[in-house]
């Protein structure tokens, strides 16, 4: 049976006061025997705070991006080394946010996941096509070259640790999202391409959706057979909504 995960993204959000209220929320209604895996996803600043706060609660916490890099002269980067240090289990590579705004291409994106996974850490690999692509009918041959990187730089082994969240890029932060059959399809889809490169794969490795998910509609989409939980943004930073919904992933 696949592992369920349920993963807040807070990007550039938080404070140390708010995060401690809301890090001590999780904590009181998470247990390491639950059914599903929550992860926390934190700026770089308070990932020291997350660890203090989550340490033995069976909450895994990680970072937002992680350097393609190993050290060395690359002001304002972070590699994954310095990650360990803090004890993180997860980081997210790849959200559409870090391709758009920061221009990291495919195979970037799959450097990150590899040194992540060099350093013990699962990466969150995000993948999802925009509006346009969607409109046009691109969406599964996007998603198929957004893994492709992937598929090449790391082994069978290594991409046991993955992680993979669909975002589709045009229900991020906009309250859209497509139908739980929609998402469905789309996420056997997904399935079906890690099929192609293992079936053993396919069966263990966790493809969680993300995009204005909610505690009304979470339910409906984690019913769905090929879809193994969420990556959730802005509903993460409520820990009420943010529980709300890993209650709606227990199934």
């Amino acid at each position: 049976m696949r592992q369920h995960w349920v993963i807040g993204n807070w990007k550039m959000n938080g404070g140390l006061a708010a995060n401690q209220t809301l890090l001590a929320g999780v904590r009181a209604a998470a247990g390491p025997a639950a059914p599903v895996r929550l992860g926390v996803c934190a700026p770089f600043p308070y990932l020291l705070q997350c660890q203090q706060a989550l340490d033995g609660s069976g909450v895994v916490w990680g970072a937002q991006d992680l350097s393609a890099e190993i050290g060395g002269a690359f002001t304002g980067e972070v590699c994954g080394a310095m990650l360990t240090d803090f004890d993180c289990g997860i980081v997210i590579v790849g959200h559409s946010e870090r391709r758009l705004y920061h221009g990291e291409s495919e195979v970037r994106v799959a450097e990150k996941a590899l040194r992540a996974v060099e350093n013990g850490i699962r990466p969150v690999f995000c993948i999802g096509e925009t509006q346009d692509q969607h409109d046009a009918g691109e969406t599964e041959a996007v998603l198929a070259r957004q893994l492709m990187p992937l598929f090449a730089l790391l082994n069978e082994t290594r991409l046991a640790m993955v992680i993979v969240a669909y975002e589709p890029v045009w229900a991020i932060g906009t309250g859209k999202t497509p139908t739980p059959e929609d998402a469905q399809a789309v996420h056997r889809f997904i399935r079906a391409r890690l099929a192609d490169h293992s079936a053993a794969l396919a069966e263990a490795l966790p493809v969680i959706y993300g995009g204005s998910v909610k505690s009304g509609n979470a339910a409906s989409l984690f019913a769905q057979p090929d879809i193994d939980g969420g990556l959730i943004g802005g509903a993460s930073l409520d820990a009420g909504e943010f529980l709300a919904i890993a209650k709606a992933a227990h199934g």
